[in-house]
């Protein structure tokens, strides 16, 4: 008795669940293939309430096969050949995450070595002389000039900040 009982709700669930599904403007579907709907939806549901799940199809284990050669995706200086759509780039971080990819996994889909870069060698040369030119990594100067003002004033009292005072005529 139970089970006609729930059986008689999983009909119910899933024909609620079809008729909600139907009604929601963004899905378009040709009248032929709502029974078909109505059926994966009354076994999913059916499976739920029962607990036991059916094994899931899993999608087979794609082989990503590379757009281009290791050797022709690093044959120019100025940009990398993405292996994924044979596009060059000068930095492929921002593509790689816009395939929802990091530098590891992508190394590792199409067996690259750890040292493969990321970045092509003359980007990479010009951010280097642009942050060697604005100096960045340097140490801030110590001028010989200040530590002697420094010293001559004693180092107790505070330097006085701002103009001069005017000279007494």
């Amino acid at each position: 008795m139970t089970e006609d009982g729930s059986e008689l709700n999983a009909i119910e669930l899933a024909t609620e669940l079809t008729i909600a599904w139907l009604n929601n403007g963004n899905n378009r579907v040709a009248a032929e293939d709502v029974p078909a709907f109505l059926q994966t939806m009354h076994a999913t549901v059916l499976g739920l309430a029962s607990g036991t799940s059916e094994p899931e199809e899993t999608a087979p284990q794609q082989d990503h096969v590379a757009a281009v050669s290791v050797r022709k995706s690093l044959a120019s200086k100025d940009h990398i050949i993405s292996m994924i759509d044979g596009k060059p780039y000068k930095t492929l971080r921002r593509h790689l995450a816009g395939h929802g990819l990091t530098p590891e996994t992508y190394r590792e889909r199409y067996g690259l070595r750890a040292d493969y870069p990321m970045v092509a060698e003359t980007y990479s040369q010009s951010r280097r002389d642009m942050a060697k030119r604005i100096g960045l990594g340097r140490k801030a100067r110590t001028t010989e000039g200040a530590t002697d003002a420094a010293a001559d004033d004693g180092g107790d009292a505070p330097r006085r900040r701002g103009r001069k005072p005017k000279a007494a005529e």
